[in-house]
């Protein structure tokens, strides 16, 4: 009798680990607010919680100008993140997959943080590992939840 009871509860337990996978792979995609210093830029970024319970980030962003274009000129583009329990961190360079801009001037990234990202935005610096942003911000989402 156990034998067939196991049987009849293994598909339940699987239902029950595809659903929890389901959850936790679950992403929200924010977009960028139109920005005001490249205004033809736009992007959005995708938050998704790995199976560590970290949050991955995912930052998208398409005609974006160069950076040397900028007024003031800059080097890079960097991409923080905002949390409550953390403050603000870098989470890197935005480039594109060739290391610069592309001629279509897409940018991403790829980060993880055990951190909730309360929102993200994009500045304009000089160099890339600085650990406050710079005032010249790009592009920034609406913080969220």
């Amino acid at each position: 009798m156990q034998h067939v009871s196991f049987f009849i509860h293994k598909p339940v337990i699987a239902i029950v680990v595809i659903a929890a996978l389901g959850i936790t792979s679950c992403s929200k995609k924010v977009n960028f607010i139109t920005s005001g210093v490249v205004p033809a830029a736009e992007g959005y970024i995708k938050i998704s919680k790995d199976e560590n319970q970290n949050y991955a980030i995912d930052v998208n962003v398409k005609r974006l100008a160069e950076p040397s274009r900028l007024k003031p000129p800059k080097e890079l583009y960097l991409v923080w993140m905002e949390s409550k329990s953390n403050g603000v961190k870098n989470l890197g360079r935005l480039n594109s997959s060739s290391g610069f801009f592309s001629s279509d001037l897409k940018g991403l990234l790829h980060a993880v943080t055990p951190f909730k990202p309360e929102r993200v935005f994009v500045t304009a610096e000089d160099q890339a590992n600085i650990p406050y942003p710079g005032a010249q911000v790009v592009l920034t989402t609406k913080e969220f939840k």
